[in-house]
């Protein structure tokens, strides 16, 4: 056989075996393993419950300055009265400056742009017995328009805040969506199972504490919810919340606060309705004896009694 036509046969060859095997090689996908897929999701997970954490701390701080705001309002009121007051009494005041020919006095009482602060100075001048009324109204009003001004300004740099939250919140919560989503379609369950509530037997607990943890206990099975503080789902300090809310205590929706909102224990010292707090003050659980809690885990799971080493307590709180 000619050089030529060996040639072309050994292409032929190459062709042949080319178009049998594709013209492009693709490393096999290896499906993540449960353990491995679990792992990932509590990481992410983990890095939602810390923004829902920061998102209902946010949330608190708003509704306290809210409550400033109102407080503020509230103490204005007799303030803006004193004013409305002022005003009626500076009309009586120019009357009579006029008709006693003080035409200057009149005119800028009458005049004076609307503000009737300007024109209180001439009630100074017009009668000494108002002068006390008339600077104590000033630095009152004073005093209420910058503490509003400050209230003001704090409410705006809480939203521009929250608007940064929500925007990181929807990023992660589209992370753990898809994460939930792959679990569903490899091993048949996006969630853990609903096995119903619980139905050992409830530790009899006396005074308030009691009624905390026999609330706990009748969460167990709830899903976790981010942001959630109601029968329809909980987060970890919602859940915290909602339980001493039943025993008539009062506890911020976030696990740093509560933390600080409690006072200081050690482990030793632990009795049932005192809270664990984890991570950095990220995660919390109500104790309920025997080593256990009770909590809300994170995304993908629901109420539980669990050891209370699911991993290393950073703290001790005991509701006051």
């Amino acid at each position: 056989m000619s050089p030529a036509r060996t040639r072309l046969r050994v292409l032929l060859v190459a062709l042949v075996a080319l178009a049998v095997t594709g013209t492009t090689t693709t490393a096999a996908y290896a499906e993540p393993s449960k353990a491995e897929l679990t792992k990932k999701i509590e990481k992410d997970s983990e890095q939602l419950e810390d923004l829902t954490e920061s998102y209902n701390k946010l949330n608190e701080e708003i509704k306290a300055t809210k409550a400033a705001e109102a407080k503020v309002d509230k103490a204005l009121a007799p303030v803006r009265a004193q004013l409305d007051a002022a005003g009626v009494e500076v009309g009586v005041l120019a009357a009579q400056a006029y008709k006693q020919g003080n035409i200057s006095a009149a005119t800028a009482l009458l005049n004076g742009g609307g503000d009737v602060i300007d024109r209180l100075a001439y009630l100074q001048q017009l009668s000494r017995n108002r002068q006390r009324t008339v600077e104590a109204f000033n630095v009152t009003n004073a005093k209420f328009l910058d503490e509003q001004a400050k209230l003001h300004t704090a409410r705006q740099r809480q939203d521009a805040q929250k608007k940064e939250l929500d925007a990181r919140r929807k990023v992660i919560e589209a992370d753990v969506k898809k994460l939930l989503e792959l679990r569903r379609q490899l091993y048949g369950s996006a969630e853990e199972p609903d096995t119903g509530g619980y139905t050992g037997k409830i530790p009899n607990i006396s005074g308030k504490a009691g009624v905390a943890v026999r609330f706990a206990y009748n969460a167990i099975g709830t899903p976790y919810k981010w942001g959630g503080a109601s029968s329809s789902g909980y987060d970890c300090s919602g859940l915290m919340m909602k339980a001493w809310a039943a025993a008539g205590k009062s506890l911020p929706h976030n696990a740093a606060m509560q933390y600080n909102a409690t006072a200081r224990i050690s482990r030793s010292q632990l009795k049932p309705g005192d809270l664990v707090f984890y991570r950095s003050l990220g995660h919390v659980g109500i104790y309920v004896g025997d080593n256990m809690v009770i909590d809300a885990p994170r995304t993908g799971t629901r109420v539980a009694k669990r050891s209370i080493n699911i991993m290393a307590p950073m703290g001790y709180g005991r509701v006051r």
